[in-house]
């Protein structure tokens, strides 16, 4: 298997709207970094839609595939969360969230019907957001003295890496990302700098 070097994910939130028989169903699609953010984003839509029966949701995190869940919140057992991941997956996404609000309109639509709506839904609101590729990445913690810090800084520039935070004083500590395309090569040029620290 060839190695993978990026991964797709959406831009920004995006919503649809699916009624069949009554019933509404409200999707939400979020870009997510962790669990802690779907939590957040699942508990503001309980909050916002009360009066609402159900709130399904699935979501795939990280590059590796295994962290993923598929809730179905109540409805039968496979008829909401399942074909809302299999919407994600089949669009080759990962860090998304989606959230399914439904507000039940008094006829049953049964599995097939739960299933479509959901999917439904579902795909509505993805093919609605901007997809982005991303560079998978190694994540990095540096600590250096000052001095060093013009030549850690282009080195980082140089390897397309993402600044997630830096402190630049006498003495600076910076977390980045590096694109693990060029991990390898790079990290190595980061430790040869005197006195930079490397932490992978």
């Amino acid at each position: 298997m060839e190695e993978q070097y990026t991964y797709k994910t959406i831009t920004a939130p995006t919503t649809s709207d699916f009624r069949d028989r009554g019933s509404k169903f409200f999707g939400f699609a979020y870009p997510v970094q962790d669990v802690e953010e779907v939590k957040e984003k699942v508990k503001a839509l309980k909050k916002e839609h009360p009066k609402a029966v159900h709130h399904c949701y699935a979501f795939r995190i990280g590059t590796d595939g295994t962290l993923f869940r598929a809730n179905d919140d109540g409805e039968p057992s496979g008829s909401a969360g399942k074909p809302m991941l299999g919407q994600i997956d089949s669009a080759g996404l990962t860090n998304v969230l989606v959230v399914i609000v439904r507000y039940f309109g008094g006829s049953l639509l049964g599995v097939p019907g739960l299933i479509n709506a959901y999917k439904t839904a579902t795909a509505e609101a993805l093919s609605k957001a901007e997809i982005v590729e991303k560079w998978i990445e190694e994540k990095l913690s540096l600590t250096f003295d000052y001095p060093a810090m013009n030549e850690v800084m282009h080195l980082l520039k140089q390897s397309e890496a993402t600044i997630y935070k830096q402190d630049l004083q006498l003495f600076c500590e910076v977390e980045a990302g590096i694109p693990v395309k060029y991990a390898d090569s790079y990290i190595s040029k980061l430790r040869q700098i005197r006195g930079v620290d490397v932490k992978q």
